[in-house]
């Protein structure tokens, strides 16, 4: 009977072990620029970032677990967003995704995240091709890649002119930051020259991208019909500076979502009126019901990231979206895997491969206006297209465009055709169907 009643205790030793161990609850790493050159960038999206998850906290959590968070400075650099990487992934119970807020960074860590089990959310960066869930089964593009945005670009720069048709002999220079996010739109805008008979400048511009008197020498040279910028940080400013410094009007300027923000105009101002950029869905959304919610819930109650005065600006809300997609994920996820429980990465990798943001659940999260539905699956990784176009007055951001729609038939062979070689490069097998419903 000593014996039983010992075996017993022991049983319940380690069942008293394990249910201590389980996390309560759900670890969100972040991956962070408060400082160096990007840092004007950087904070204002990792403000929104968290202001969401204390958000969805003060709601009561995701069906009733809380959400913890813990920031790793990363500078913009890709050696300490690995480092970053590595340290925070096993803390509280394991992460339950990372979002890196750096293509190269991306670029990188999609290497490690299948062996970790650990998604990577890279909503409106990161690598284009990753769209293709049948082989990048850790990577969610949510909402937008680089090529879906350079692709809109083209189609109402076309539209501009009266028709796709009427680009031929068109001049369109791309000014890009030199690192993997400036390069990636290049396949994008080269397949749509074939096509449509345009020239394509590509200049690119050192990090950080203070320098670019040589680059505006050229561009006042060849005298482009439009100017694309995929800058990121200072470098944005700097090129409107410079256009304004040449001449160049800044009316044939457009800038692709992380280059057409409040941090790169409001110090030009009336210089930089007439600016375009393409936006990720959503603009400034300071009416939006989500940033009010934000300001009663959270900075009324001193518990604000940042300061008031940025909460629904552009970059701040592409932090709150990014976090909404991260948050929507676990519920979904939970959904299958236990209502109101922890759920791992892997499991958070299944819900984010089956979100389904219908507008009435947005509404209900309080994005009414500021967004589209989406709707993400196995092979689908990103699960919406769409985009608008919004132009600088010398104040602030208004939108100059209906929504806009990716074009499938030019972007998914593309996508699928990138895919498949990398897949080939590193050894990978698409996914099965039976590996979809995993």
């Amino acid at each position: 009977m000593k014996l039983r009643n010992l075996a017993l205790a022991s049983c319940l030793a380690v069942v008293g072990i394990t249910a201590f161990a389980q996390p309560k609850e759900q670890f969100f790493p972040a991956l962070p620029y408060r400082t160096g050159a990007f840092a004007p960038n950087g904070v204002p999206w990792a403000n929104g970032y968290l202001d969401y998850l204390k958000l969805t906290n003060a709601r009561g959590g995701i069906n009733g677990v809380k959400i913890i968070f813990e920031e790793c400075e990363t500078a913009y650099d890709t050696a300490r967003g690995v480092e970053c990487y590595e340290r925070l992934k096993g803390k509280n119970g394991g992460a339950t995704l990372f979002q890196p807020l750096s293509t190269g960074i991306t670029f990188a860590l999609t290497e490690k995240a299948p062996a970790d089990k650990i998604p990577l959310v890279t909503a409106g960066y990161g690598r284009s091709e990753s769209a293709d869930g049948g082989v990048f089964k850790w990577n969610f593009p949510i909402a937008g890649t680089y090529w879906m945005a350079a692709d809109v670009l083209i189609q109402y720069l076309g539209k501009k002119e009266g028709g796709l048709d009427k680009l031929k002999g068109k001049k369109i220079t791309l000014v890009y930051h030199d690192s993997p996010y400036g390069k990636e739109p290049i396949p994008l805008l080269q397949e749509r020259s074939k096509m449509h008979g345009f020239d394509l400048q590509l200049l690119p511009v050192a990090s950080p991208g203070i320098e670019q008197k040589a680059t505006w020498l050229q561009i006042r040279q060849y005298r482009p019909d439009y100017v694309l910028l995929w800058g990121w940080g200072v470098m944005n400013s700097t090129a409107v500076k410079e256009a304004q410094a040449t001449g160049y009007p800044r009316e044939k300027m457009y800038g692709v979502w992380w280059s057409s923000a409040e941090p790169d105009v409001k110090d030009i101002g009336e210089g930089a009126k007439g600016y375009n950029g393409i936006t990720f869905q959503h603009g400034a959304e300071p009416q939006s019901a989500v940033v009010k919610e934000i300001l009663e819930k959270v900075h009324a109650k001193g518990q604000g990231t940042g300061p008031k005065e940025e909460v629904g600006q552009v970059l701040y809300m592409r932090g709150v979206l990014s976090a909404m997609f991260g948050v929507e994920g676990v519920r979904a996820a939970q959904e299958r895997f236990g209502k109101g429980k922890w759920v791992s990465g892997e499991q958070a990798r299944w819900g984010l491969e089956n979100l389904n943001l219908t507008q009435a659940k947005l509404d209900a999260l309080g994005f009414k206006g500021v967004m589209r539905p989406i709707s993400t699956s196995c092979m689908d990784h990103q699960g919406a297209n769409w985009a608008r176009i919004h132009t600088w007055d010398g104040k602030k951001w208004n939108f100059t465009s209906d929504w806009l729609q990716a074009d499938d038939q030019v972007l998914k062979p593309l996508v699928k055709a990138t895919a498949d070689k990398y897949a080939a490069e590193k050894h990978l097998q698409r996914r099965t169907p039976a590996d979809c419903q995993s």
